[in-house]
């Protein structure tokens, strides 16, 4: 039977590595666990290795205090005490190595994948070793997703659909009511029908209004928490998944208007960022489907490119999309050639948000994102339709679309 650690050798053979050495100390690196299948339960206060060998038997470096913590892998077992037997059985699991994969990003171009610290890549390099990142095999290992994973981030993409139309409608309803609703109200609404549907998140959504949404990352407080009246914009932004074990997240952001017809200037930055969003879901589905790769950061300067091409460069201050997996941000490639420049291909049975945005302080921000999954050679777009104008939350109900959250 075919192991994990089997599969890691034979990537590390295709990508011409001699190994891919694991490092933790204090639980300092969760990837390590999850890609090599460990429990992080139990006591973990001293340093370990494990060397996963292209050819050959894996080699575990383990303290004599915690001499059983890696025993799950089946590796030949080298027990240290002091630092300096340390680093003699460090050189002993790594003879004969010369290019070894290590979880850490050069320079930290992706600090979701530079889990290692610099002094122990420098014991390593002290050996005579080239130490290369272990971006990509992180990515297979552990940003691919089963089919089961997919399907489970499919149905959590459809509930958020609906939660999503529930929600501006409700807020409607109230506001013709002349009822009190707010950004806070609205969130304690979300959360409540996140648990109706069987869905759970690390954290509350964002519900910001006006001025408020021009934050990226605002989320409201008793402090600056701000009603919801007739002529305000709304933008909602939600993430969630289903509650069984290593289900995957979905995550969009749909924006509204208190009122029955849109403004001009909001009218007018939705129609860019839904063009920026849409440029880099085409190019994602064009390479997709010719069977050519295509990068993160590649995608991320075909919605850039749209928005910059209009004037608005300065004010788009994020990457357009990053991985999703058990956890909102996911390990694997991110539409980013801003914050990180992400050259890593986006790959099949991967998820992933596209979601550019322009934010006008003062004023409001306006994003749109919608999730993407490539599986078997082909990308599509989650919970589809996408938002293709401002809600009009004011609408009579003869202007509306049949369901105006799918304009």
């Amino acid at each position: 039977m075919t192991t994990r650690l089997d599969e890691i050798a034979l990537a590390l053979r295709h990508a011409g590595l001699d190994g891919w050495l694991f490092y933790d100390f204090r639980l300092s690196d969760p990837l390590a666990y999850r890609i090599l299948g460990l429990s992080e339960d139990g006591v973990a206060t001293r340093r370990w290795f494990c060397y996963v060998l292209a050819h050959g038997k894996p080699r575990a470096i383990v303290s004599a205090v915690e001499q059983h913590r890696l025993d799950a892998l089946a590796a030949e077992k080298i027990v240290y005490r002091s630092h300096d037997e340390m680093l003699a059985a460090l050189g002993t699991a790594l003879n004969g190595a010369r290019r070894v994969a290590m979880n850490y990003s050069p320079r930290c171009a992706i600090p979701y994948v530079s889990r290692v610290d610099a002094g122990t890549i420098e014991i390593v390099r002290a050996m005579g070793i080239e130490v290369v990142t272990a971006a990509d095999l992180i990515q297979h290992f552990e940003a691919t997703l089963t089919r089961a994973q997919l399907l489970s981030h499919q149905r959590a993409a459809l509930a958020l659909r609906t939660i999503v139309d529930e929600t501006f409608s409700e807020i409607g309803q109230l506001i013709s009511a002349g009822r009190t609703v707010s950004e806070a109200s609205v969130q304690e609404s979300v959360m409540a029908r996140f648990a109706a549907q069987g869905l759970t998140t690390h954290a509350p959504p964002i519900v910001a209004v006006n001025e408020h949404s021009a934050d990226p990352h605002y989320g409201p407080t008793p402090k600056d928490d701000r009603a919801i009246r007739a002529g305000d914009f709304v933008l909602l932004d939600l993430w969630a998944k289903e509650i069984a074990p290593e289900s995957i997240y979905a995550d969009f952001t749909w924006v509204a208007f208190a009122g029955d017809k849109i403004p001009v200037e909001h009218a007018r930055v939705f129609e860019i960022v839904a063009r920026a969003r849409d440029a880099a879901v085409d190019l994602v589905q064009r390479r997709v489907a010719a069977g050519e790769p295509v990068s993160g950061r590649e995608a991320d300067r075909a919605a850039r490119a749209v928005i910059e091409a209009v004037g608005f460069g300065d004010s788009f201050v994020h990457r357009t999309g990053h991985s999703i997996g058990r956890e909102v941000h996911g390990t694997g490639a991110n539409l980013d050639s801003l914050e990180t420049l992400d050259d890593r291909a986006l790959i099949d049975n991967t998820c992933f948000s596209v979601e550019p945005g322009i934010y006008l302080p003062g004023k409001f921000g306006m994003r749109s994102e919608l999730d993407m999954t490539i599986e078997n050679g082909r990308a599509s777009v989650s919970g589809e339709p996408r938002q293709r104008e401002i809600v009009a939350l004011l609408a009579t109900p003869a202007s509306k679309p049949h369901s105006s959250a799918k304009a």
